[in-house]
């Protein structure tokens, strides 16, 4: 078991529940592995419809990126509705669009149903551009939700300066069913919810193997195993080699945080007085937010390896005193990262490669709010509505060729992205 890397969440969570190996061999009716966002809300929802269920995590709960996320709360996929729409359709792709878009407020909703204490707040998603093409992609998005219905508003350059406290955005999307949350608390108190509801949450327990006989599957673990009719893998941008190719289908990508000292009010007073988050559009996306004890929380893209502290992403810092010039000699007390799982088309993957097998993964940095609404479909998929009738299509696993070279081609990718993102592309 690894101890819970640093970063400014672990320094100030709650108090973590207890999550003892497992001790010994048991049956239940499902076992998850992952104790992340998906693993948790899945066997929460599992839980409350009767369903024996036995969460397994190598480390702890919320250990992943699940407790290490920049903590906004998105609403949405990658794609637009429109094209959401129009790769899968007017039936599937208006439920994918209906269930993405809602899943800000299935999660906030959860979060006061089970009165889990993690900094919750619904104040909105900003969706900001900076470039006119950047821009045109922001209306654009904007006049989609708008037509459907979705709470969205567009701020342009004026409106933009007031949410935002900086000249830097010609035009904003805001999504008001957004927001943030301190995410390695929400793991924890979804840990904890899914105990009360009846689930059995062991940490320190690594599955090193799974395998099926007459009509059930055992899962293995150095302290004991467990036998059960269904197996769901919630693993994300830490998945393995227990399902052959699985590993293979998602790339790990390292995002990095950056976190201030609490700011003084005179100077976090003009810093996203909105106080919602906010992403920018485009190529290389840098995310922000001000929490409720008035830290600025800055992320990007980093180094493709941990890191422990704010120095290998200077470039946040100095990009921060950019758009907010009083932040001059601000203290940076925290730097860390954790693994994405980003998916080749930009949609979240569920599988069911073999009879009582499911995996869920590859959020593409929105997994907060779908990774728990998803729990929610993923007990239905596993209690035995049809895979047609949930709000995700169910894929084979398609192992990407050349995996083995994420690093290189990650950063490559990052470095495109920021010279396409410098000249307007």
């Amino acid at each position: 078991m690894l101890p819970l890397p640093p970063s400014l969440y672990a320094a100030t969570a709650r108090p973590a529940p207890p999550t003892p190996p497992l001790p010994g061999d048991r049956r239940a009716d499902v076992v998850v592995i992952g104790a992340g966002f998906t693993g948790l809300s899945t066997a929460l929802h599992l839980v409350e419809r009767g369903v024996d269920t036995v969460v397994l995590e190598a480390n702890e709960p919320g250990w992943g990126a699940s407790g290490r996320n920049g903590g906004q709360v998105n609403p949405g996929l990658k794609p637009d509705p429109d094209q959401v729409e129009a790769d899968f359709g007017p039936e599937l792709g208006a439920r994918m669009v209906r269930f993405a878009w809602g899943a800000p407020e299935t999660t906030f909703a959860l979060i006061r149903r089970w009165q889990i204490a993690c900094d919750a707040r619904q104040g909105g998603t900003l969706r900001a551009a900076y470039q006119p093409g950047h821009a045109a992609a922001v209306r654009r998005s904007a006049e989609q939700g708008m037509r459907r219905g979705l709470p969205v508003t567009l701020l342009e350059r004026e409106a933009a300066l007031m949410a935002t406290g900086t000249d830097r955005y010609v035009a904003v999307m805001r999504d008001a069913s957004g927001g943030d949350v301190q995410p390695l608390d929400y793991a924890r108190g979804l840990a904890r919810a899914a105990m009360q509801a009846g689930a059995a949450v062991h940490g320190g327990t690594r599955v090193t193997a799974l395998s099926r006989a007459d009509g059930r599957w055992q899962v293995a673990t150095p302290t004991g195993t467990v036998t059960a009719e269904t197996v769901i893998l919630g693993t994300n941008g830490y998945t393995d080699d227990l399902q052959p190719g699985l590993r293979r289908s998602v790339v790990p990508v390292f995002s990095s945080i950056a976190a201030t000292a609490p700011l003084a009010e005179d100077v976090v007073r003009d810093i996203m007085p909105m106080r919602a988050s906010l992403y920018e559009s485009g190529h290389i996306t840098v995310y922000l937010r001000v929490d409720q004890k008035n830290r600025l929380l800055m992320g990007g893209r980093g180094p493709q390896r941990p890191i422990g502290d704010p120095s290998p992403v200077a470039y946040l810092m100095r990009y921060a005193e950019r758009l907010w010039p009083a932040l001059a000699g601000a203290e940076w007390t925290h730097g860390w990262n954790g693994q994405l799982a980003m998916t080749p088309d930009h949609y979240p993957h569920i599988h069911q490669p073999a009879p009582g097998l499911i995996c869920c993964l590859g959020y593409n940095g929105r997994g907060i709010a779908l990774s728990t609404a998803m729990g929610d479909e993923i007990a239905r998929l596993a209690t035995g509505t049809p895979a047609a009738e949930i709000a995700m299509p169910v894929t084979p696993i398609k192992p990407m060729p050349f995996h083995g070279f994420w690093r290189v081609g990650v950063m490559a990718k990052v470095l495109e992205g920021r010279i396409r993102d410098r000249l307007g592309l």
